[in-house]
């Protein structure tokens, strides 16, 4: 098996609703992220995906939550854009497109700071 990594970032504005203190309060975060591709086998060049296609995947769609206020997309119109959600949104929204005979979408990393993050693996 092989794990094959992008990493990528966007600055976003959110707040989370009800959440009793600051977060309440509209705020910002340069989140990083990243997303990792499970390889079975290599193709003929003795690659697993290309990183160009990977990155190219995956940047159209972090573009859609680039310098966005994240609570006014409609994937978080009814729940809370944390970091948990925004992971689970980008896997949901990779997921078919990161799918190959020869490969799969693993999982999802987002940091919100360079201390604070988690990794999403899918619904199991």
């Amino acid at each position: 098996m092989f794990d094959i990594s992008v990493n990528t970032h966007f600055a976003g504005a959110h707040h989370l609703r009800d959440y009793p203190g600051n977060c309440e309060h509209p705020h910002g975060h340069n989140w990083k992220v990243t997303v990792t591709v499970r390889a079975s086998h290599l193709d003929k060049l003795g690659m697993g995906i290309d990183f160009k296609v990977l990155k190219q995947i995956v940047n159209e769609v972090i573009d859609t939550l680039d310098h966005r206020d994240l609570n006014s997309l409609p994937a978080f119109r009814d729940k809370n854009p944390s970091s948990e959600h925004i992971a689970e949104f980008l896997f949901d929204a990779l997921q078919d497109r990161l799918s190959h005979d020869r490969y799969r979408l693993y999982s999802v990393t987002v940091m919100e700071t360079d201390n604070s993050g988690l990794t999403y693996y899918g619904r199991q």
